[in-house]
């Protein structure tokens, strides 16, 4: 893999435009007196279409910087666009629409209802879209046949297998159609194999639906499945690294997916 050091903002390599761009984004938080610098001065672009893993040591400003994105939280200062839009000028209200239509989010602990069947917990964020259930059902049944757990649709979460709980979060993410996909951590409660095999399902996914994928990670090893891996710490992006992948077959989605 050849390195290549930040200098200013970095455009991540892909064929899309640019999708997302931060401008001298900052975070701070008060703990009691203290001032914590979560983020420092971010600059960063990543274009549409690609997978990005963002890596780094617990406290580094991973986080912070996936919730920024997300629309989660809103910076102390600097900007951050999505499509063009100001988040960082957002209101409250806004900033749900958008996480509602345009954002996606993949768990470690998977987050699935236990109540509910993988169908069921597939098109539950379809319901807050004004979907009506026929269709809705019909979307998260056609995502989760394409993931390969078509025989498992009726399946509650105790029924299946962590790599099969995290294709249904996978699948519950996708079926929104959302304009980026945010997975935190996803494989930290997964052993290494299935891990692995998640990784290159993402990659495959991504292909397959051109979607722009962003993960944070604190493994280096798991960061390198992505096109790209943006280092940081200390609130700072320290190194851009752009990898190299043999193609993926979208045809073969759903074949050999983790179990």
């Amino acid at each position: 893999m050849a390195s290549m050091q930040l200098a200013g903002s970095q455009a991540i390599p892909s064929l899309g435009e640019i999708l997302v761009e931060t401008r001298d984004l900052s975070k701070v938080f008060r703990v009691g007196e203290s001032r914590v610098v979560a983020l420092n001065r971010v600059n960063l672009q990543i274009r549409r279409g690609s997978f990005t893993a963002v890596v780094g040591t617990s406290g580094s400003g991973k986080s912070t910087l996936l919730n920024m994105l997300g629309g989660l939280e809103k910076p102390t200062s600097g900007e951050v666009f999505v499509a063009g839009q100001p988040l960082h000028l957002f209101s409250e209200s806004q900033l749900v629409t958008y996480r509602r239509e345009q954002v996606g989010f993949i768990f470690q602990s998977f987050n699935l209802l236990e109540s509910m069947t993988a169908l069921e917990n597939v098109a539950l964020p379809l319901s807050f879209r004004g979907i009506s259930k026929q269709a809705r059902l019909l979307r998260a049944k056609a995502v989760l046949v394409q993931l390969g757990l078509g025989q498992h649709v009726n399946h509650k979460p105790g029924q299946l297998s962590g790599g099969q709980q995290q294709r249904v979060g996978i699948a519950r993410a996708m079926a929104v159609q959302p304009t980026l996909v945010f997975a935190d951590e996803p494989t930290g409660n997964l052993d290494s194999k299935t891990s692995e095999e998640t990784l290159n399902l993402f990659r495959a996914v991504i292909r397959r639906f051109g979607q722009t994928w962003i993960m944070v990670t604190h493994d280096h090893h798991l960061a390198s499945f992505a096109d790209t891996v943006v280092s940081i710490g200390d609130g700072r992006i320290t190194d851009i690294t752009h990898t190299e992948h043999s193609p993926h077959n979208p045809d073969n989605l759903g074949q050999g997916v983790p179990a």
